[in-house]
């Protein structure tokens, strides 16, 4: 969920604005049901998709970009690297007033034209950052009216937390759009006013006279236009299939490093992130777990909340942080992007992909989950046979809790829309729709489709 006692992101912005794992699942569909990933290649199962997910990942793509000192590299996972550095610079860290030289290269991409000019945009990455190295994403776009944005800062990311802390920044805005942490916003879409296109810019740091270097594999934005809406058609069920995903809960956590937005409902993200990273293999070995305390049950949580913190937010719940976090573990991928609808979902986890799900509701809105809340991240791992929606819940008091089913109507209104009633019975914000999506770097052929069914290549 989001911090305690203070409202999400989302709600902010509304008010300024006004197996894939042999042997880990159960069979893939009911007997008679449609197939949806062999479904995927039909384009009107979703009509008109208002989003645009769009990435660089090829050696190809890398080498097609400006670069001033970096170097796209070939292999199993291209990539790009500094190569020769193009200058040097101060940064100050705004949360330790540290003062460091930094050599610096950067790789710009070439301008991307959105398939639906957009009302927001979230960048996110995949990178290698050693000991000594970090990386700066920005963005920069083009209006409808023709105009500019400024070069927005994204994010500024290192996999560690002993060089720089990693960050978002605040106070960018140049009366047209602003940046919320991870997401650009057209400050009044009611004007008509959209982003039609963008290039993102990759800066790579280290330490002056070494030969280090980040590596980035995938740098990406979803851009998008999502209709404001308080509810959303329903959905016809396609799919009975559960993926096997450990169970963690935030709650046995509360209290747990002051520093890291103190456990509890404040660690849905990292939660929710660790359960889809161990369902692919990833896990941390002792050494790397040996600074959380000994009594302290599943300490992988532990970790995955201190490295997705983001200093500034003061919270653990940066999107493109999260997926940055899942990528560092070896083979992952990991990416921001909105679905259209229940039938996306289906798609994912009939070819073994489960997925992280962002959503705000009040405590009657969600049969059974016994809570409301203005932000909070869920896996859905799987789907009933009357297509209800199977989730791990992390805001459960045990790890056995965790798995829920939860009402197939409610869910996908809830997770869908763009706006609501809260508590008070004002109108806040909904996420329409985001997603976090962790995979293989090198997905089967099965895998590929169903991404490329949902925007995502």
């Amino acid at each position: 969920m989001s911090r305690a006692q203070q409202p999400s992101r989302r709600t902010v912005l509304a008010a300024a604005v006004a197996a894939a794992v042999a042997g880990g699942t159960t069979p893939a569909a009911a007997a008679g049901r449609p197939d949806p990933v062999a479904d995927a290649d039909d384009p009107g199962r979703t009509g008109t998709r208002p989003i645009d997910y769009h990435a660089w990942t090829t050696y190809s793509e890398w080498r097609g970009g400006t670069s001033q000192g970096t170097r796209a590299v070939s292999g199993r996972r291209p990539g790009v690297v500094l190569a020769a550095p193009a200058g040097s610079t101060d940064y100050t860290d705004p949360h330790t007033g540290t003062t460091a030289t930094w050599e610096y290269a950067t790789w710009t991409s070439p301008r991307h034209r959105l398939a639906v000019p957009a009302t927001e945009v979230v960048s996110s990455w995949n990178a290698h950052t050693p000991e000594g190295t970090w990386i700066q994403i920005e963005l920069c776009g083009t209006y409808s009216d023709g105009s500019d944005t400024p070069w927005y800062v994204m994010g500024r990311w290192a996999a560690g937390d002993q060089d720089i802390k990693r960050t978002s920044v605040d106070g960018q805005s140049d009366g047209k759009s602003s940046v919320w942490t991870d997401t650009f916003a057209i400050d009044d879409a009611s004007t008509g006013l959209r982003l039609v296109s963008y290039r993102l810019r990759l800066t790579l740091y280290r330490r002056p006279g070494t030969g280090l270097t980040p590596t980035v594999w995938r740098l990406g934005a979803m851009g998008s236009d999502i209709p404001d809406r308080f509810t959303v058609p329903a959905s016809t069920p396609g799919l009975a299939r559960e993926l096997v995903v450990p169970r963690y809960s935030q709650e046995i956590h509360k209290g747990q490093y002051p520093q890291y937005d103190n456990g509890g409902e404040a660690w849905c993200s990292p939660t929710s992130s660790q359960m889809i990273i161990e369902y692919w293999g990833g896990r941390l070995d002792p050494g790397q777990l040996s600074w959380v305390d000994p009594s302290y049950a599943d300490p992988q949580v532990d970790a995955a909340a201190r490295y997705t913190y983001d200093y500034q937010y003061q919270g653990c719940g940066n999107w493109p942080f999260n997926a940055a976090y899942a990528a560092t573990f070896k083979d992952l991928q990991g990416v921001i992007t909105r679905l259209a609808s229940l039938t996306d979902l289906e798609t994912l986890v009939a070819a073994g992909i489960p997925a992280i799900t962002s959503q705000s509701f009040l405590k009657t809105e969600l049969t059974g989950a016994g809570y409301g809340t203005s932000g909070h991240l869920m896996t859905v791992i799987g789907f009933t046979a009357d297509g209800d929606v199977i989730a791990n819940d992390p805001a459960s008091p045990s790890d056995d809790a965790v798995r829920r089913v939860y009402k197939r109507r409610e869910f996908e209104n809830i997770w869908l829309r763009t706006k609501r009633y809260n508590a008070s019975g004002a109108v806040a914000s909904g996420t329409g729709g985001v997603c976090y999506l962790y995979f293989p770097a090198q997905p089967s052929a099965r895998q590929r489709k169903a991404l490329a069914a949902v925007g995502v290549r």
